[in-house]
């Protein structure tokens, strides 16, 4: 809305022309969703809180996490109030992908919603179906797909890291990656949520690779020369990248050890999704494997785990999964987990850059 403001005033004076760039307003749209979530946090927690919204416990995790129960779960909302409106204050509102990644976002953050609401009203763990929640993660992920595959300016070639000339063309085959990509980034982040801090520490790291990613794919002259796909308009969406980074600084702060608030599946839901459909757009999916490398860990420890104890007649390779409850069976104290594994999700991003020049 501010792009559509005060940009066509440049003519008038020349200081408002720093609309017309994305940098510009990707910080802003950083710094705006970082303050509203400062500001509004310590209200909405109160008002968790008045609605007895609290978070419930598995039975069968660690004995740590008890004490957990009851505190306000369903922060994610805040997160997707302080992305949605950044955006919406910072973008070009004509931008196709900006739109797609907002829709799919907030139809994951409802798919989340009515599991927490499950959740809470039930009073376990347990909230919508296995086969409910992926049914609708599985319709919102095609529906995206399918709105990017028709898309003119966008192509189904796959973008190999390391090898400049190898893409090969998906074809309708697209649809089918978009859908494992989407869905298992948002699942993957949701088993990640776990400790406090621990999702939302490296969502800042990812979605800061990502708004570099995105405006090095919508730069024509950038993406030619380190000889990554260009995508017409997809600069356009480290705007949105810059907006999930600044709310999830902002949700940290009440998030880290103790935590005030957790996300809650409509935060995590919502957040791997929108971090899936961003690689999607940039045409680097692949290399999400490797800047979420946290996320991907989770989600494997938990099919291994499952996998070994099934045909091994009931044996596991962790003491628990996901992967972070292993640690904290080992003795390790919530906060050196949560760090550590920040650490090497900073080191997966960096890794992550570099490939920009191993091509």
């Amino acid at each position: 809305m501010l792009y559509h403001l005060f940009y066509p005033l440049h003519e008038l004076f020349g200081g408002f022309n720093v609309f017309r760039y994305i940098t510009f307003r990707s910080i802003g749209a950083t710094i705006t969703s970082f303050v509203l979530v400062l500001l509004v946090a310590p209200v909405f927690i109160r008002f968790l809180q008045h609605l007895q919204i609290g978070q419930v416990i598995r039975k069968d995790g660690p004995e740590t996490h008890f004490s957990k129960q009851g505190v306000p779960t369903m922060g994610g909302i805040l997160i997707l109030f302080a992305v949605s409106l950044s955006t919406l204050l910072w973008v070009d509102w004509t931008n196709y992908y900006v739109w797609i990644v907002l829709a799919v976002t907030l139809w994951y953050g409802a798919v989340g919603a009515f599991d927490d609401y499950r959740k809470i009203t039930r009073k376990n763990s347990k909230g919508l179906s296995g086969r409910g929640k992926i049914f609708f993660q599985i319709a919102g992920a095609i529906l995206a797909g399918f709105f990017l595959y028709t898309n003119p300016d966008f192509n189904s070639h796959l973008s190999i890291p390391f090898f400049k000339e190898v893409g090969p063309d998906l074809g309708a085959g697209y649809l089918l990656f978009a859908l494992v990509v989407v869905v298992g980034a948002s699942n993957a982040v949701n088993l990640t949520d776990g400790l406090d801090g621990l999702a939302i520490g490296p969502t800042v790291i990812t979605g800061s690779v990502y708004l570099l990613f995105s405006y090095l794919a919508g730069h024509a002259g950038l993406a030619s020369y380190l000889q990554i796909p260009y995508v017409p308009g997809a600069g356009e969406v480290a705007v949105f990248c810059g907006a999930l980074v600044g709310a999830s600084l902002g949700f940290l702060w009440f998030n880290t050890f103790p935590a005030q608030v957790f996300m809650g599946d409509v935060g995590s839901l919502s957040i791997g999704a929108a971090l899936g459909t961003v690689a999607i757009i940039t045409k680097q999916e692949i290399l999400l494997v490797i800047v979420g490398g946290v996320f991907v860990m989770e989600a494997l420890s938990v099919i291994v785990q499952v996998t070994f104890f099934k045909c091994s007649g009931g044996k596991r390779v962790f003491l628990m999964a996901p992967f972070h409850h292993h640690f904290e069976k080992k003795g390790w104290a919530e906060p050196k987990v949560v760090v550590r594994f920040w650490i090497v999700s900073i080191v997966l991003g960096l890794a992550a850059l570099a490939t920009l020049k191993l091509r």
